[in-house]
Formats: structure tokens, C-alpha cells, sequence
């Protein structure tokens, strides 16, 4: 049973899966008031609570308190209803690298009650549309360095009325920022229920056809007072850096919801990458990092490696499993303690962790207060100890699709079916094998194989093509492309180049096939089908990574 809604626009609602069909929900401990707003929650309430002074974002060369912040958010609150018509419930897409000018457009869109698409600068076009279609977004704001894409999506879009540009950098001097200039620093915050969907998560899926996972209001608030406050014992004391994006929900909960649940402050910088990370940590005396563990293989071997490290205290690793030999050269040359997790976009944020006083290699710990965890077939029944099988979790969190058939194959039994292949020792932790779909784990992105291919078959070389997760020392997995090539094509390196440019300019570059080999046909079953499963046999049988099969119902 739901909480009378704020919104006008019904449309999220409206395409919430149906109750039979989400998974349970253990909300003991997590009571919150039925009128609930997470942008008021993460912003005003600290100001309420004598934070005020406090440094809430830093980033492109300025500090904001948190009364700045609120301020901030509150113009911009102002010129949403206003100027631009947002009503309750309205779906607002925003385009923007990791800066605290995106961070305050998500807060002052939540605050009028709107449901905000987070999205990432390096999706094309084509990407763009299909969210915008399946949210059926009609106001999109953009850092003006990022228009490009995003207009030609308005052009063939239906639904996106409006694009309004905004500065990233720390100028503020473009159309959304104008128009802020005159509003009032006040704003009465739309009363949003705790149940409102307040963000909505995009996810690709193994067929490459995007899935928005629905959160509620309550649900930001649940990741901080729980995973957060338990797993990291953030303080107002605590400096957040990371490289994960804002438009990931690991990134939005570690670099944006954790920090200002607690008054503390988040370093938002759109050049944090592995390379310069132990030197942003330097320079801003972080005291909690959050990236992928090819991120922190990479730092480990940065020039600035040797820096000084005194002031962090936590680094938190997520987005794939953490290998154990990164696990001890982190730990044997920073003396930073590291936690492997998992979570999801489904899940929201993290759900199974190492802690702080309790964390070994090549494990990913136990189940967040309030999340219960389980090792099932594919009847949903238990496993022994030391099984591989599908990973079954509930908890306060869970998922949610947007008017999409495939919530039925992640909710079984009021479990969420995460797709991930893992195993429980006898002390009850649990630890990683593989995933038990396809999708390409690559420096923690994840990637649909089918989406790729689709690329690669736009182009006219190609005739047929098949794409496998290949194992990759520093990534992990690498997009490995097999193409069979028309007549007339040149089986050459000229080629390959040729192919992978065209993919990065199809979809998001970090998609593209690293490698690519040419074959004559690709394996196939009687029906046509491809076999991808014996083109990994045939070029990494010797790997060494783990062979899964997931026990089926005795």
C-alpha cells in the first residue's frame, strides 16, 4: 500500500511494477515519516541542524558551504517551477560530467518533486533516445559542453521539449544559471511522499535494451543510514573522493548521497581519474575513496604512487570483484585498509561487504544490516556451503523496472536475483565466482555484448559478428569482438582500427572492442544460433578464471 503520492504527473507510478511482482521489502529500522523529500533530507536539513558552515562540495576551484548549497539549489528550485513548468512526478533528464553544478541541478530537481535521469557525458545520441524515450523525458539540463549529443536526440525525439543549458565549470554563465541570478534563496519543497520515485537508474541489460530501475525518496536515504553509516562510520569530519560517475548510482551514493547525509564533504572533479586519484587524495586531504579495483591497480602504479597517503582512512572497492593480489599490494604499500562489496543499480547501492575490522581477500563479506542474502538454484532452493549458485538477496532497497517484462526474471520469490554466481563459506561470508549472464565486466563498467554487436553490424565490412568478455590482466574483461567480414574487406589492422572507431562514435567509447579477430564463420547450433560459449572454450579454455554451473533443482 502506497503513501498518497505528490505527484501531478503519475506517469512513474503509474509504471511500477505490480506489488505481486516486486520482491519483500524488510524496512525495520529504516522509519521514516511518511512526507518525505531526499532533496531537503541532503541539503536544508543540515543547515536546520547547524551545519550551515560546513564545506558540503568542493570542486573546479571553489568550496560551498552547505548554506550555499542550499541557497544554490533553492534558485534553482525556483526557476524549474517557474520559468520551466516542472510540475510533480515529471521526469528530468541531466547531462553532466561529475562536478557540484550537476550535483546541485539533481538536489534543486528533487526538491521540486521531480524524477531525475542522472546520465553520463560519453553516451551518444542514440543512447540519449532511448532513455528519453523509455522515461518519456521532456526537460533535459545540460552542461552547455555537452549539448551536442543531446540536441540531435531532441531532434528525433518525441518527448524532449526542452533542453536548458547550464555551467559546469565554476563561471556559472549560461541559460539555467541566468535565469537564477533573480529567484529568491528560499523554496518551499515540494511534499513528496516517502514512497515518490525520486530517481531512476539506467541500466543496460544482455540484450543491450536499457532498464530504469525505480527509487524512492526514502530509498537515497536508506543507503546512507545504512551501508554508509554501518560499513564506512561516515562522520562530518569524512572528505569523499572517487572517479565512479554521479550518473551511476555508485557513484551518487559514494561521491554525493553519503557525504551530505552526514555533513560532510564531496570532491566532485571531472579529471579524478585512476592516474592523479593518490594525488587528488593528497591534495584534498581525502579521508574515503571510492573506485573499481583496475582502478586501484592503475594507482598502485602512478608516478604519484608514493605520496602521502596519512590522511585516508577507508577505500572502498565495488563495480567488480576485487582480486586478491590487489587486495594485498593496496593494503602492503598505503596501510589504507580496502573493502570489496557488491551491489547494483537494481539494489541501489551496496548490499554484501567487507567491514572495517573484518575484511580478507578474495571475499565480499556479509550481508549490510537489514539485507538478507542466499545461495540458491534455479528452484530457489539452498545450496550446501561451498556451492556456486545464484545469488539471492532482500533487503530494504530492491528492484523496481520501469514497465518492463523483464522484472519477473530478477524477482523470484520475493528475492532479488542480482545474476551474479557466488558461493557461502561456513563462517557465512560470501565470495564471488562469475556472473551467470552475459555481460562484459570491464574496469567496472558494465557492458552488453548484443549492443556491441549491433554496433559492429552497422557497418558495411561487417557480414556477421559475435562478442565474448575476454579475461584481461588489468581490466578484468576486455570486449573481444569476432567478425566475419563482407567480400571485399581487407582482414587487416587498418580494418580492425576502422571498426573500433566506428563503435565509439555509435555508443559510449568504453564500449568498443579492444580486440578483434577475424574468422571465416562463427559457431552455431542447428537453428542458427550463435555459440559464443564455445569461442570463449576455444581461445581461453587455459585461463584460469572459474568455470560456473549453476546447480539446478534435485
Amino acid at each position: 500500500m502506497y503513501f498518497q503520492s505528490a505527484h501531478v504527473d503519475t506517469f512513474a507510478r503509474d509504471n511500477l511494477p505490480p506489488t505481486d511482482g516486486q520482491p519483500e521489502f524488510l524496512l525495520s529500522g529504516f522509519d521514516y515519516p511518511e512526507r518525505l523529500n531526499a532533496g531537503v533530507e541532503l541539503c536544508d536539513r543540515l543547515v536546520a541542524n547547524g551545519f550551515g558552515e560546513r564545506i558540503a562540495l568542493a570542486g573546479n576551484g571553489r568550496r560551498r558551504t552547505y548554506h550555499e548549497l542550499t541557497e544554490w539549489t533553492n534558485r534553482l528550485a525556483n526557476v524549474l517551477v517557474d520559468d520551466l513548468g516542472v510540475i510533480p512526478g515529471q521526469r528530468v533528464l541531466i547531462r553532466s560530467a561529475n562536478n557540484p553544478a550537476m550535483v546541485a541541478c539533481w538536489i534543486a530537481a528533487t526538491k521540486v518533486g521531480a524524477v531525475v535521469v542522472n546520465t553520463m557525458p560519453m553516451l551518444r545520441a542514440k543512447e540519449l533516445s532511448q532513455v528519453i524515450d523509455k522515461a518519456e523525458i521532456s526537460l533535459a539540463l545540460c552542461d552547455t559542453r555537452l549539448l551536442e549529443e543531446l540536441m540531435d536526440s531532441q531532434s528525433q525525439s518525441q518527448f524532449l521539449k526542452r533542453v536548458v543549458g547550464f555551467d559546469g565549470t565554476a563561471n556559472h554563465d549560461a541559460e539555467l544559471d541566468r535565469l537564477a541570478l533573480g529567484k529568491p534563496a528560499t523554496f518551499d519543497a515540494v511534499d513528496t511522499a516517502a514512497d515518490d520515485v525520486a530517481l531512476l537508474g539506467f541500466t543496460s541489460g544482455t540484450t543491450g535494451s536499457p532498464k530504469a530501475t525505480m527509487h524512492f525518496h526514502r530509498d537515497l536515504l536508506i543507503i546512507a543510514d545504512g551501508y554508509a553509516q554501518e560499513v564506512l562510520q561516515v562522520t562530518p569530519d569524512d572528505i569523499f573522493v572517487g572517479s565512479p560517475p554521479l550518473a551511476f548510482t555508485f557513484g551518487l551514493g559514494g561521491l554525493a548521497i553519503f557525504p551530505l547525509r552526514f555533513g560532510a564533504t564531496a570532491v566532485l572533479l571531472e579529471h579524478a581519474s585512476p592516474p592523479n586519484m593518490m594525488e587528488i587524495i593528497r591534495e584534498y586531504q581525502a579521508t574515503v575513496v571510492f573506485t573499481a579495483p583496475t582502478a586501484y591497480r592503475a594507482m598502485l602504479s602512478a608516478p604519484s604512487s608514493r605520496t602521502d597517503l596519512s590522511s585516508l582512512r577507508i577505500a572502498v572497492s565495488a563495480g567488480e570483484t576485487l582480486p586478491a593480489p590487489i587486495y594485498h599490494d593496496w593494503i602492503k604499500q598505503t596501510g589504507v585498509p580496502i573493502l570489496d562489496g557488491i551491489g547494483a543499480t537494481e539494489m541501489l547501492h551496496i548490499f554484501i561487504s567487507n567491514r572495517l575490522d573484518d575484511h580478507r581477500p578474495n571475499c565480499t563479506g556479509k550481508p549490510v544490516t537489514g539485507y538478507q542474502a542466499r545461495i540458491v538454484d534455479n528452484a530457489m532452493g539452498d545450496v550446501p556451503c561451498g556451492t556456486v549458485g545464484r545469488l539471492a538477496v532482500r533487503g530494504p532497497t530492491g528492484c523496481r523496472y520501469l514497465a518492463d517484462k523483464r522484472q519477473r526474471n530478477y524477482v523470484a520469490d520475493g528475492w532479488n536475483i542480482t545474476g551474479d554466481a557466488f558461493y557461502q563459506d561456513e563462517e557465512g561470508y560470501f565470495h564471488f565466482a562469475a556472473r551467470n549472464d552475459d555481460m562484459i565486466i570491464s574496469a567496472g563498467y558494465n557492458i552488453a555484448g548484443p549492443e556491441v554487436e549491433s554496433a559492429l553490424l552497422a557497418h558495411p565490412a561487417v557480414k556477421e559478428c559475435a562478442v565474448i568478455g575476454a579475461p584481461h590482466q588489468e581490466r578484468g574483461q576486455i570486449v573481444e569482438a569476432f567478425v566475419v567480414l563482407n567480400d571485399g574487406f581487407e582482414e587487416d589492422d587498418a580494418c580492425r582500427q576502422t571498426l573500433q572507431d566506428f563503435v565509439k562514435q555509435t555508443i559510449a567509447p568504453y564500449k568498443y572492442p579492444r580486440s578483434i579477430r577475424f574468422i571465416d564463420t562463427l559457431p552455431k547450433t542447428s537453428t542458427g544460433k550463435v555459440q559464443r560459449f564455445r569461442l570463449n572454450q576455444a581461445y581461453y579454455a587455459d585461463s584460469g578464471l572459474p568455470g560456473v554451473n549453476i546447480p539446478a533443482s534435485k
